[in-house]
């Protein structure tokens, strides 16, 4: 290349082309990212378990649950604790009524643990691609 030509050598704009593709990727990544009320205008309550039913959810969707905390809550489970009702050792649960949870990649299992609530199927199991 000339001395004083003003072109940059091949290698650097493919370089910089594919820092700027890297970031375009990136940013759709998060303007994908959706957030769903669960349950819609029937909130967090009994019979949700088929509220995921038809829906299509990503890795990084945001999941809100409205709720009266003084009635339910929100824990955090695996598969066993959501085919058994029962909260795992080390569940994380939310009390406040408004809670926002993003999902991760591949399942998601969430329950209300007051008594008899789970079992009422006031719980949902969602798969995030």
């Amino acid at each position: 290349m000339a001395k004083g030509s003003g072109t940059a050598p091949c290698s650097a704009r493919a370089i910089v082309a594919l820092m700027v593709v890297s970031v375009l990727v990136l940013q759709s990544y998060y303007v994908e990212a959706s957030t769903y009320i669960v349950g819609d205008s029937l909130k967090w309550a009994f019979n949700a378990v088929d509220w995921p039913k038809g829906k299509h959810f990503n890795a990084g969707d945001v999941l809100v649950f409205n709720y009266n905390p003084s009635f339910h809550n929100v824990v955090v489970v695996d598969s066993g604790g959501y085919n058994s009702c029962k909260t795992p050792a080390g569940a994380t649960t939310y009390t406040s009524g408004k809670d926002h949870l993003t999902l991760s990649k591949g399942q998601n299992f969430f329950i209300c643990n007051f008594p008899g609530h789970c079992e009422g199927n006031m719980k949902i199991a969602v798969t995030a691609v």
